[in-house]
């Protein structure tokens, strides 16, 4: 029996032991807080640039399709390549092989196959974007798509906003204490408020129009903006 009640005290003692091990909740900030939202914004002129190149092809069978399309991509691959562009800034991004039917009379008709290869490019010397774009369809690219501009060290325009918009946010929490008669005391939280970017300016350029120009697309890069935007929480007193 004294063996038993033993046992009972010492399942009683570890059961309560986790509760009493449980570290209490902070308590909240005494006094008045202040919380304001800072942004800011960093201009960088791009340095790289990302565009799509596609190749189509048609014929009456898939396998002729596929071989004519196979041949095509393999030539605009070679005149990238050719170009300086180093194997990683090369990357496919899709590939389909579709039948292409005709309507007419509530009728389907089987027209054909189309085959379609898309690869995304990095170039990372701009004055040579043009001369690239040009030659791809020279090689047999029938579409490039999606010129998109960025800045090698995004990471360290994206800090830089940052900071920026911690002091925006920092200087409204002063002037909104003083406006109250208050000072900050100590800033207690700063949380950065993610947003989906900004898309870029984009460029689409078919074969036909591209061929029908004469020498070098122009290409005007012009200025990213880069933002931040934090969530500053401050007590004053």
């Amino acid at each position: 029996m004294r063996s038993f009640s033993h046992a009972l005290c010492l399942a009683l003692a570890l059961a309560a032991t986790p509760a009493a091990a449980q570290t209490p909740a902070p308590p909240p900030a005494a006094g008045p807080i202040v919380t304001t939202v800072g942004e800011a914004s960093v201009k960088k002129t791009p340095d790289r640039a990302w565009v799509t190149v596609a190749a189509e092809s048609r014929a009456k069978t898939p396998r002729e399709a596929q071989a004519a399309n196979s041949a095509a991509m393999s030539a605009v691959l070679a005149k990238l390549k050719s170009s300086g562009l180093p194997a990683e800034a090369l990357r496919t991004i899709g590939y389909d092989l579709q039948p292409e039917f005709d309507y007419a009379n509530n009728r389907q008709t089987l027209r054909g196959y189309v085959a379609r290869n898309s690869v995304e490019v990095r170039v990372d010397d701009l004055p040579k974007l043009g001369e690239i774009l040009e030659g791809v369809v020279g090689a047999g690219a029938t579409n490039v798509s999606g010129v998109r501009f960025d800045v090698k060290d995004r990471a360290a325009a994206e800090r830089d906003a940052l900071n920026k918009a911690v002091a925006d946010a920092r200087a409204r929490a002063d002037a909104a204490a003083a406006g109250a008669g208050l000072k900050v005391e100590r800033v207690l939280r700063i949380q950065e408020q993610r947003a989906m970017p900004l898309p870029e300016p984009r460029v689409a350029m078919m074969r036909e129009s591209m061929q029908a120009s004469s020498g070098q697309p122009p290409v005007a890069v012009g200025e990213i903006e880069i933002r931040a935007s934090v969530m500053l929480t401050a007590s004053v007193r």
